[in-house]
Parts: structure tokens; C-alpha cells; sequence
């Protein structure tokens, strides 16, 4: 049987076998084994075609292409391995399909795999909980400036607008660069929000059909009012 060539080289040097895709029949010139579509053949330095046994690769297990670093891993650990190459008449070439390792070098390198994933996981928590700490000292520092600027606001009330201004994936104001440095400003929105929706008729009057800038300033005075009490500057 002839195979086309390949000037396909491995960086690692490593020995290659081909994977039928035809359907003409040829067989092992060794052994006579026949060949099917799928099977594996190994070329001699005389080109003559040799079964996997013949060629003394029987033994070997083939992992398929896809995972590079198990795939890597595999062949270092491996004292015999070779590269499975099956030829695309579509692409002109060779391409390759997988690997053929020793079963102990597969086990090892799926175990490296897996402390690696494991290793993974245990970096995701702990960077998850980092963040969930880091939140949790945000949202106390917001609700400690919000009693700082609006020191009669009720107690626990500071940390119910911190916990709503702040909450993640809102885009609310307590997600902004400026909150995260608490600035002023942006305390100060947070607490108005709070006071139009929890304070005034504002909701009230949405629901009634109000156009949104009209139901603002209709309860701006009493907003503006409960603000300057809540920041001790209301005058009697």
C-alpha cells in the first residue's frame, strides 16, 4: 500500500502512524492483517505499511485532539508515543487527529489535569470571597458616609440606602467610580433616591400616570425638607 508523503515534521520527533480513510483493501506487509477505514498503520523506512501490532504500538492508547495541555502532558509522561495523521482531501494535507500514549502516562496526565482543575477552583473561591469581603467593607464604609453626612438619618436606615445604592450589576450610583471613593456627591444622590421613593408620594404618583419630571418637582420641597433635617440643618 502507498501513502502520499507528508512534510509534516513533530517538534517532538515522535513517531507517526496513519489513519485510514480510504476503502481500498490492503493489508499489513507484514502480517497480512487487512485494513479498514479507521484503522492505524505505521510505515517502515521502506514505506511498506505495518499494523499496529507489527509495529509494536498495539499497546498504546489513542487520545483523541482537542485537549493540548492533557495531550502535552500525556506524551512527557510516556515512554512511546506517536502522532495519529489522517489525510484531508479537502485541505490537501495531513492533519493531525490525536495522539497514541502508554495507559499509565494518560492516567497521570488526567490526574495532573485534575489538580489542576482543582487547584482552579479553589483560586475561584477564594478570589469570590475576597470580593464578597471587599463589598461587604465597601458597603459599610458608604453606610458609615451616609451617617457622617446625614447624621439624622435613623439608625439601620443608612444601611438599607448603602445595600440598594451599591448593589452589584445595577449601574446605580453606588457602583460608580466616584461612590468607590465616597465622594460627596454621591452620597448625597444615593440619599435623595432613598427619600423620593421611601419618603415622599413620588412612587404615588408614577403609578397615577405622572410624567416623571413633573412628579419630581412636585415633591422636591419635601424632599429638600426631611434632607436638611437628616443633615441637622433644618431651621424651625
Amino acid at each position: 500500500m502507498t501513502v502520499k508523503k507528508t512534510s509534516t515534521k513533530t517538534a517532538e520527533s515522535r513517531i507517526v502512524v496513519f489513519s485510514i480513510k480510504g476503502r481500498r483493501e490492503s493489508a499489513c506487509g507484514e502480517c497480512g492483517e487487512r485494513f479498514y477505514p479507521g484503522s492505524l498503520i505505521h510505515l517502515d523506512e521502506r514505506r511498506v505499511a505495518r499494523c499496529m501490532d507489527c509495529a509494536d504500538l498495539r499497546h498504546l492508547i489513542f487520545l483523541p485532539a482537542g485537549d493540548a495541555t492533557l495531550t502535552r502532558r500525556a506524551a512527557n509522561n510516556s515512554n512511546l508515543s506517536a502522532v495519529v495523521m489522517r489525510w484531508s482531501a479537502a485541505r490537501k494535507r495531513y492533519e493531525r487527529q490525536g495522539t497514541l500514549v502508554e495507559e499509565a502516562a494518560l492516567q497521570r496526565a488526567e490526574e495532573e489535569s485534575l489538580s489542576d482543575a482543582d487547584r482552579r477552583e479553589t483560586q475561584r473561591i477564594r478570589a469570590a470571597e475576597r470580593r464578597e469581603r471587599q463589598d461587604a467593607e465597601y458597603l459599610h464604609d458608604f453606610a458609615r458616609a451616609v451617617k457622617e453626612r446625614f447624621p439624622g438619618c435613623p439608625d439601620g436606615v443608612n444601611l438599607q440606602i448603602a445595600e440598594h445604592a451599591c448593589e452589584k450589576y445595577t449601574g446605580r450610583v453606588g457602583r460608580s467610580a466616584a461612590a468607590k471613593t465616597l465622594a460627596p456627591d454621591a452620597v448625597d444622590l444615593a440619599v435623595r433616591a432613598h427619600l423620593r421613593h421611601r419618603w415622599t408620594r413620588y412612587d404615588e404618583y408614577l403609578m397615577t400616570g405622572w410624567d416623571r419630571d413633573d412628579a419630581r418637582a412636585a415633591v422636591r420641597s419635601d424632599l429638600d425638607a426631611i434632607a436638611l433635617r437628616w443633615r441637622g440643618e433644618a431651621h424651625d
